[in-house]
């Protein structure tokens, strides 16, 4: 049976952004209290956010996270900063990190947390209830779909693994997509970005928990972006465009699926190496594309999105765009410890991702994967 639910009022294309006081009253009335979190204080001064902080501290303020990836500690201090503020309406405007800060806040205002650990408890109970506060979802990268998913990720390095705060209550009351937040990304963000979202294209169709709906939307982001990205490297602003609806597409396909294989193994790369999220997850897409092959449904249209005929195309194909953009594209280029594979594949074997693969994961085939992407890039050095 097929089944698909996302509740999120969606605003897309150049301009968008205009319409975030008008979304804004709708979301908590005209005297909403309002914490806008952003990455980068100077999106505070774009006339639509100076507008609503020009509403006085009572009504609207601001609060800087600047760090990717945010841990469970960091997230714990956002609460701590924040919560006597008691706002109605959050607004996170930024990349997949500041959206993951900003949805989780809304599920954690109405809990009295003493330190980080509660906050840990909590999240691994999933005891959240129903948000304190609605959301809004402004991204300023093109990649995660964050924007209008129920998911946010946290991660937990002290205790090696990663974490989610999730709830189907708190998905987004509204998605800004607006294109011109995202000039000015650098091409190397641009481009691991992109990748990420073809990645959840590509998850999202193969996932054990796809549907019908998911499917549709998944082949049309990956064929979005894998059509722009020339254009993207190029630098030409039409690009821009492509990348954001490409992204929310893939977001919106996920969010009823999860990702598998590829998003899985790739956790504990970023995690203990701090490989961009999209570049770890884009060196594994080819690999586990050739594993999960014999067990794609409908993998013709897949690859016809793609672009290519079979998995060692598209390993060259990825490898290319890494290059161009300056990416290493192997994991003894970002100074992976060979020896360290054994446990990064253990780690890398998260539930509800790995088990969400169309093909039966164990630590030996994730250990394969990784190994193959080792020294020589495997987009690089395997045949069609």
């Amino acid at each position: 049976m097929n089944r698909y639910y996302n509740p999120v009022q969606i605003l897309q294309g150049p301009g968008c952004v205009e319409n975030l006081p008008q979304v804004v009253a709708s979301a908590g009335g005209d005297n909403a209290r309002v914490l806008l979190v952003v990455w980068d204080r100077r999106v505070c001064a774009l006339p639509v956010f100076a507008g609503l902080l020009a509403r006085g501290e009572a009504l609207c303020r601001s609060y800087c996270f600047q760090s990717s990836n945010p841990t469970v500690e960091q997230l714990f201090a956002a609460y701590q900063e924040t919560k006597s503020f008691s706002p109605s309406v959050v607004i996170a405007v930024g990349g997949g990190s500041t959206m993951d800060v900003g949805k989780s806040l809304c599920c954690l205002y109405q809990k009295e947390l003493p330190d980080a650990d509660a906050l840990r408890r909590l999240i691994c109970s999933r005891s959240y209830g129903t948000p304190a506060a609605k959301w809004i979802g402004i991204p300023t990268t093109a990649g995660t779909g964050s924007e209008v998913t129920c998911w946010a990720t946290i991660w937990d390095p002290a205790q090696d693994t990663k974490r989610s705060v999730e709830s189907q209550l708190n998905y987004a009351y509204a998605a800004l997509v607006d294109p011109d937040l995202t000039d000015g990304m650098p091409l190397k963000l641009a481009v691991s970005s992109a990748l990420d979202a073809v990645s959840h294209g590509v998850e999202s169709y193969w996932a054990r928990g796809t549907n019908c709906v998911s499917r549709a939307l998944a082949l049309e982001a990956v064929r979005t972006i894998m059509g722009s990205l020339d254009d993207l490297l190029a630098g030409k602003p039409e690009a821009r465009d492509a990348m954001a609806r490409g992204s929310m597409l893939a977001g919106l396909a996920f969010s009823n699926t999860r990702t598998t294989a590829c998003h899985s193994i790739s956790y504990p790369l970023t995690m203990h190496y701090h490989i961009p999220h999209g570049t770890a997850v884009s060196l594994l897409l080819a690999p586990v594309l050739r594993l999960n092959t014999p067990a794609v449904e409908g993998l013709d249209a897949m690859l016809a999105a793609l672009g290519v005929k079979d998995a060692g195309e598209l390993a060259r194909c990825l490898g290319g765009y890494l290059d161009a953009a300056g990416l290493p594209a192997s994991l003894q280029e970002w100074g992976v410890k060979w020896e360290d594979l054994s446990h990064l594949a253990q780690l890398g074997l998260t539930k509800g991702r790995a088990d969400n693969n169309p093909v039966d994961l164990d630590p030996e085939m994730a250990l394969s994967l990784l190994r193959d992407i080792y020294t020589t890039p495997y987009m690089k050095q395997k045949g069609a």
